[in-house]
């Protein structure tokens, strides 16, 4: 079958086209700004890409058409598509009908975290010999590229709340139906298409409410937006993390996350396995214990996860070292959710100790902050750096000056450009300073930028 894919350069649509490439499918695909990383896995592997969303790329006449959601109405390809009567289908329709229904899929959904703990899980599951497919938001270490297909019966796959397309706005993870699903938290996000919490955790309880009973849902008790979508109705087996009576029990063992213990109650006497993490962040730690028991519900010894975790390596830009400059290190993290800068400062606060110099340079590119959805916590999220450097790109329109305000360290907020940016990062720094840059954009290359102006000055001095 020929599959022609209408956005493809994204990391989820272009595993999509991996996948079916891997598949023996005939893939191309389209996109307006062809870019790697993904355009190159994609060429690596034999697939033609158009340039631009012109109507005249559907000669190559598909037989399915698989249509991203950045696809809008008014594209010359999408009104040929429509006026000619093609099949099409969204991305997730896609993988549901062609693909996932014949396997057992292990779901990581939840506003933080999704990436990682869906790395951690599918490298748990190859170190335990399963082969898995999967399909990750990112680019895990472990592997170097974000989705394969696979003979095995196991996918692993990063399950996003944001919708499926112009003619589907389900969230993309209802498409999916996990057997195995962790549910790592639940806040508000996406202002662009949902208008409050509630809405979120409809969506969260139409992807639970078709699991099968057999299945299992794993999940933070303490989290009372999730405990909200699973009051809604669960028919599923549920682990309650947290809970007094969860027969799983975690212990930090390590203030900066690198290490906890995870004790297994359900056998006699108790068994407790001490995990060594190379991530910081006691949010990654619990990443890490939500996909040892996803991967014990399938099998998994908990054990051989273990020995999985210590050679687990964190996915491209979480926490990715870019450059180091004598004593300076630069950091290049995709937070851009105010709990998440909060639990990645947290992490590498606890990792350094109290003494060390941290500097955050930071980019409201998510739709949600270019509204202003969540700003009130913003300014605060920055507490535990000792310097912020906030950049104002033109897309943004409310009032950033609240962050000064609300931020208790000094707050810079630049408006005039990336280059004026990168100038002031550099004044700022001393020679034992770890600077975090953080945006869930290319951001102008600023993390690559600010290592040459940095090496530049220490060559100067």
């Amino acid at each position: 079958m020929h599959i022609h894919i209408l956005g493809i350069c994204g990391t989820f649509m272009g595993g999509i086209a991996l996948i079916a490439k891997q598949a023996g499918h005939k893939v191309t695909g389209a996109d307006q700004n062809v870019y790697p990383p993904m355009s190159d896995e994609l060429q690596k592997a034999g697939i033609e890409i158009y340039q631009g969303y012109g109507a005249e790329q559907l000669d190559c006449k598909p037989d399915l058409i698989v249509v991203g959601n950045v696809m809008k109405r008014g594209m010359p390809v999408i009104e040929r598509m429509l006026n000619e009567r093609w099949n099409y289908v969204s991305g997730p329709g896609f993988l549901e009908d062609l693909y996932l229904r014949q396997k057992t899929v292990l779901a990581v959904a939840g506003t933080h975290g999704k990436t990682t703990t869906t790395a951690m899980l599918t490298w748990i599951l190859e170190v335990a010999g399963k082969n898995p497919g999967f399909l990750i938001g990112g680019v895990p270490e472990n592997f170097g590229y974000s989705a394969r297909g696979s003979e095995s019966e196991y996918f692993v796959i990063e399950a996003d709340e944001y919708d499926c397309s112009f003619f589907d706005k389900r969230s993309k993870f209802v498409h999916y139906h996990p057997n195995i699903a962790i549910l790592n938290n639940l806040e508000y996000d996406h202002a662009d298409i949902f208008d409050s919490v509630r809405d979120i955790q409809k969506q969260f309880h139409q992807m639970v409410r078709i699991m099968p009973s057999n299945g299992t849902v794993i999940y933070p008790a303490h989290d009372q937006n999730l405990q909200g979508a699973l009051d809604m109705g669960l028919w599923s087996q549920s682990i309650a993390v947290g809970a007094q009576d969860c027969p799983y029990q975690f212990t930090l063992l390590q203030e900066d996350g690198s290490s906890f213990s995870l004790t297994d109650t359900t056998v006699s006497p108790a068994q407790t396995y001490q995990v060594v993490l190379p991530a910081t962040g006691v949010h990654n730690a619990h990443n890490a214990f939500m996909a040892m028991l996803a991967a014990h519900r399938v099998g998994v010894d908990f054990a051989i996860a273990v020995e999985a975790l210590q050679t687990f390596k964190m996915p491209k830009r979480r926490m990715e070292l870019v450059g180091t400059i004598g004593d300076i290190h630069v950091y290049d993290d995709f937070a851009h959710h105010p709990t998440a800068i909060a639990t990645t400062i947290d992490g590498l606060r606890h990792h350094l100790g109290e003494k060390a110099r941290i500097v955050c340079v930071f980019e409201p590119r998510s739709n949600s902050l270019k509204m202003g959805a969540n700003r009130e916590f913003l300014g605060a999220a920055f507490k535990d750096a000792d310097e912020v450097f906030v950049y104002h790109p033109e897309t943004v329109h409310w009032d950033m000056s609240i962050l000064e305000r609300d931020c208790p360290k000094p707050l810079h907020i630049i408006a005039e450009s990336t280059q004026k940016l990168i100038e002031e990062v550099v004044a700022a720094c001393d020679e034992h300073t770890s600077i975090i840059v953080m945006s869930n954009g290319g951001f102008e290359n600023v993390k690559g930028r600010l290592v040459e102006a940095l090496q530049q000055a220490r060559a100067k001095a």
